[in-house]
């Protein structure tokens, strides 16, 4: 090797040895987990430590000889930047949305492979190593990902948790005509309301003093805990909310616990449409199966107090069950309700009975 391709070797090893540390302890908390998880998290970062490295020696080779420039020496510096760019989105949709744990370390492997096969292609000779990466890799991805897609998203979500946290991202939802930018909004997770739609409900139990909260669909309780917030603030007042999954209560429950909002909040881990509520209901949030939404606001319809406020999410174009649900309840003169243009949508509406 010569100084120019050992100084080549060094920044590029430099590099790729730099992006492992910073990736690394960016993620400790998955790394430090005693599973499977944790070796096939550190193979995914350092997989993508060494397409950086390949491409910066790749680069570093080509400026270096710009004499002998051949189809070869452009493919891969080409080649392996794309890898680099490609790997380094796919840790960051890893570690922020529920995406399987190693599906990078097997990305990494056919991509591999196919740039093996393609150099072979362009230098005339037989490249068996990129046949066997490209198996390799497809058997990681058949391991892996068909385990992951056997759990629902709510519980990709719990699994997530614990090991990423909760931070915060541009809401995934596509564009819509009632709402063409998403991205301008956050969420932490694809099933908990977008993070200004949570700051809204906390607002909202700050300006109408609400005696009762009903809430259905806990999931991990952001919005019953900002909502409990408002209520605390207020110095009076409740949340009932109610949670299916038992699974997902008892992490609810966890998280509900472990606030100091406890006080104000009666977490159920049962159905919205079984659920028994004594007194008035002066705010509803509906977050629930959206199969149920319109059966659960008919049911408590009733007890709700004459300037109650019924709120839906999921009512943007895209969930045409809640959607139409909250357009029947307003034809049927049961409610009257405003569409916020959000990304997943909110209907914000108010029985008509009782009002004067």
């Amino acid at each position: 090797m010569n100084h120019s391709s050992f100084a080549g070797a060094l920044i590029a090893l430099l590099c790729g040895g730099t992006y492992l540390f910073v990736q690394a302890r960016h993620r400790w908390a998955r790394l430090s987990q005693t599973d499977k998880t944790s070796v096939l998290t550190f193979l995914d970062i350092f997989c993508t430590s060494l397409a950086l490295a390949a491409a910066v020696f790749s680069w570093f080779d080509l400026l270096a000889f710009l004499r002998n420039l051949g189809p070869g020496v452009i493919f891969s510096a080409l080649f392996s930047t794309a890898v680099f760019i490609f790997l380094r989105a796919e840790n960051r949709r890893a570690n922020q949305f529920q995406r399987p744990v190693g599906i990078v370390l097997g990305e990494f492997l056919v991509l591999e492979g196919v740039g093996l096969f393609v150099l072979g292609l362009l230098s005339g000779r037989q490249q068996t190593r990129g046949f066997a990466s490209v198996v390799a890799g497809a058997l990681v991805l058949v391991w892996i990902v068909p385990q992951f897609l056997k759990k629902r998203e709510e519980l990709r979500i719990l699994d997530r948790i614990p090991v990423a946290g909760e931070s915060l991202q541009p809401e995934y939802a596509p564009p819509t005509p009632e709402c063409p930018h998403p991205d301008r909004w956050k969420m932490t997770d694809s099933m908990s309301a977008e993070v200004e739609v949570l700051a809204f409900l906390k607002q909202l139990v700050l300006t109408v003093k609400p005696q009762q909260i009903v809430e259905t669909g806990t999931f991990i309780a952001s919005s019953t805990l900002k909502m409990a917030e408002g209520v605390k603030a207020n110095g009076f007042g409740k949340i009932v909310t109610c949670e299916l999954d038992p699974q997902i209560y008892a992490k609810a429950k966890e998280r509900i616990d472990a606030s100091g909002l406890a006080e104000w909040i009666d977490a159920r881990n049962e159905s919205s449409l079984e659920m028994q509520i004594k007194g008035d209901i002066d705010l509803f949030f509906s977050d629930s199966f959206l199969a149920n939404r319109e059966k659960e606001i008919r049911r408590f319809l009733p007890q709700m107090s004459a300037n109650a406020l019924v709120v839906m999410h999921d009512t943007s174009p895209r969930y045409k069950i809640a959607r139409e649900a909250a357009f029947r309840l307003e034809q049927d003169g049961l409610i009257s309700m405003v569409l916020f243009p959000t990304p997943r949508g909110l209907m914000v509406g108010q029985k008509r009975a009782g009002r004067k």
